[in-house]
């Protein structure tokens, strides 16, 4: 294992691998609080690994014949799946006897799946859904599972996959460890906490600041539908190589790749509606610089590890303070500087204010010559800006009361859009 450590560059823990590393090699319950970017892939997978080494104190034996699985990861999108994958076969390629990962998510053919499990596996790495598939299929069963971990798992509710966690919590044997991550404890999320594990070592790594990450950040003021022509602007006259940008929906990243495609740029979107083809299409390129602009949803880019990726863009804000926190995360990793660049229009200035806040930060306002933004703020109804545009920002969505009474004050004289 320390071979396999030093092979692939990795020289001192983390703080989250520093602590749950020793609770976990021990057999004890963690119940980790890390952030993108923290380690905690690897806080879980070299125990996880070393538990399945023969001799160990707390070694998880194997099977005789066709192994069953030891050890299951389960996570909420199919590139963290993959990438977890990853991280788990190139840590395990110097066991003996070796251990076989294997990865499963939907949006492709399940028939190879099921193939690949003919010869057992050791340690599965899925999606909940397509887990749930495999056992329907009668491919896989859990009865054999020692370890359980759970990451992102405030993600995982997030995606709607309360049930599927529940069914499948159900066929896992009553005595097992549980290695528990996740960037947020919202009530689901600690409920699940309170029920599975047996007192837990807790691990808590709070976010740094953005302040104290390697990482510029801009905030670039300029009115909504101006801002494709300001990242066309700012990725050609800045040169960027590569650049990662955010937006709020499916629609938005083929809407926003395919202008920028006529304006000359190599760009593609990146959601959940893309099959799992065209998206590893996407991120090979992208990783390999053959791409220019990735344009993607949160959900589709959680858990993207893109190495040395300069720029981020939040072409729409995030609807709050930690995704923010993910969203420039992608950038300055691994002792790599970056940038992120965030366009603020009117209509968003208080909830990016809000991020600020939160994060402990203050980004000076800028503007771009040729692209000031010309709108004008809306009246405040009970201190909330009245916006049809808010981009679906959390929180700032008027309601219908809000709309009239906003509709009310302009017929009587206050200013509009317009004035």
């Amino acid at each position: 294992m320390l071979r396999a450590v030093s092979a692939h560059g990795y020289t001192s823990p983390t703080p989250i691998q520093s602590a749950a590393i020793p609770a976990a090699l021990q057999g004890r319950d963690v119940l980790g609080t890390a952030q993108t970017g923290s380690g905690k892939t690897i806080a879980f997978a070299l125990p996880l690994l070393q538990r399945l080494e023969p001799g160990h104190d707390n070694a998880i034996p194997a099977q005789a014949g066709k192994p069953q699985p030891r050890a299951l990861v389960l996570v909420p999108t199919r590139e963290l799946a993959a990438q977890i994958g990853d991280s788990l076969r190139q840590l395990a390629e110097q066991q003996s006897p070796g251990v076989k990962v294997s990865v499963f998510f939907g949006g492709v053919s399940i028939n190879p799946q099921m193939m690949g499990l003919r010869s057992g596996t050791d340690i599965v790495v899925a999606t909940p859904g397509r887990l749930l598939d495999l056992i329907d299929h009668n491919a896989l069963n859990l009865a054999s599972v020692k370890l359980l971990v759970l990451d992102e798992a405030d993600r995982l509710f997030d995606l709607g996959f309360s049930e599927e966690l529940g069914r499948l919590l159900a066929l896992l044997p009553p005595k097992r460890q549980h290695l528990f991550f996740s960037a947020t404890f919202p009530p689901a999320v600690q409920a699940l906490a309170s029920s599975l594990l047996q007192d837990p070592v807790r691990v808590e790594v709070r976010p740094e600041p953005a302040t104290a990450l390697d990482i510029s950040q801009r905030a670039i003021e300029v009115d909504p539908a101006r801002r494709t022509q300001l990242l066309r602007h700012l990725i050609q006259d800045n040169a960027w190589s590569r650049v990662l940008v955010f937006v709020a929906t499916k629609f938005a990243t083929e809407i926003v790749a395919d202008k920028l495609r006529k304006a000359g740029i190599d760009a593609e979107p990146f959601h959940g509606q893309l099959s799992q083809g065209k998206r590893s299409q996407v991120l090979a390129d992208f990783k390999a610089s053959r791409l220019a602009v990735v344009v993607a949803t949160d959900v589709a880019a959680r858990g993207l590890d893109i190495s040395q990726l300069p720029v981020v863009v939040n072409y729409d804000l995030p609807r709050s303070a930690v995704d923010y926190t993910h969203r420039i995360g992608r950038t300055g990793r691994a002792g790599e500087s970056g940038l992120a660049v965030s366009f603020v229009s009117t209509d968003t200035q208080a909830h990016f204010a809000l991020i600020e806040k939160r994060q402990h930060i203050t980004v000076l306002r800028e503007q771009v010559a040729g692209f000031e933004p010309q709108e004008v703020a809306l009246p405040l109804v009970k201190g909330v800006t009245v916006s049809q545009e808010n981009g679906g920002i959390k929180g700032k969505r008027p309601s219908k009361k809000d709309k009239l009474r906003a509709a009310a004050a302009q017929a009587a004289g206050s200013p509009s859009r317009n004035t």
